[in-house]
């Protein structure tokens, strides 16, 4: 069970992680090339359906992880451990603020066709992803380099 919990984690890091490079060195630059009224509904498009995963990836790394967390007993556990979990949480709630905040204006703008509102709401999403790949990075640090 503990080499199926730890595959989970794994994996649900790997779609979350790789789901933002892809949508910061990819799509983004990519999609740069159209117009906002093409580029912006797109954006919209891709970004839901990964958000719809990173759902599920949250649901994965926090079942997942919490098993292995108390399978080995939250003081037996190594600092590591407890530093992803903390980086994770924090990870968890700035998804959830990106989501419900930034991601939801940019459904409204491109409902409204507000290309200028809509284009803000990228930028502020870009930011927010790069702020989550920065955080993923030190969680994954803290369990290799063995903090």
């Amino acid at each position: 069970m503990n080499a199926l919990m730890k595959f989970l984690h794994i994996a649900a890091a790997i779609v979350w992680l790789g789901g933002i490079v892809f949508m910061l060195f990819a799509l983004r630059p990519a999609a740069a090339q159209l117009a906002p009224p093409q580029r912006l509904p797109l954006i919209e498009q891709v970004l839901g359906n990964f958000f719809k995963r990173v759902w599920e990836c949250i649901a994965i790394l926090l079942v997942s992880g919490l098993f292995m967390l108390l399978t080995v007993g939250m003081k037996n556990a190594p600092l590591g451990w407890h530093v992803m979990l903390a980086v994770g949480l924090l990870m968890f709630a700035l998804f959830g603020h990106l989501y419900f905040g930034p991601f939801r204006r940019l459904k409204l703008a491109v409902a409204a066709a507000d290309w200028p509102e809509g284009g803000r709401r990228v930028a502020q999403i870009a930011t927010l992803a790069q702020i989550n790949l920065g955080l993923g990075a030190l969680a994954i640090g803290a369990v290799v380099f063995r903090v």
